[in-house]
């Protein structure tokens, strides 16, 4: 459950604020179901303030802890949100990315 202060990086393009899915925010309200974030630019100017629904984002950095929420964490929450296709897809993808780094490490000990 995201929290105030938690960095938010969004999951999906939101054209009409002119923010793009990997942007990141950070929570600033929380209501009922959604959650208001800043966003804003390099030099900490604002960019906007908007209304976003979980689906929306993932929280990258936990303000509470003051940590980065860990890549496994972070694509837990995207795969629980795939249909079961997608799913097997990243599966594909995974059983590509470990095949590549075995073969890798087995040319690495060839030589």
């Amino acid at each position: 459950m995201p929290e105030l202060f938690d960095v938010v990086e969004l999951t999906v393009d939101i054209p009409e604020h002119g923010l793009c899915a990997g942007m990141q925010g950070t929570i600033v309200h929380c209501h009922s179901g959604s959650y208001e974030a800043e966003f804003s630019n390099g030099a900490g100017e604002t960019l906007d303030f908007l209304s976003l629904v979980p689906e929306q984002f993932i929280v990258v950095w936990r303000a509470r802890t003051k940590s980065w929420v860990p890549l496994r964490e972070r694509i837990a929450v995207l795969m629980d949100r795939l249909p079961e296709e997608a799913e097997r897809e990243i599966l594909d993808l995974a059983y590509i990315l470990h095949a590549r780094k075995h073969q890798s490490l087995t040319r690495r000990d060839a030589v």
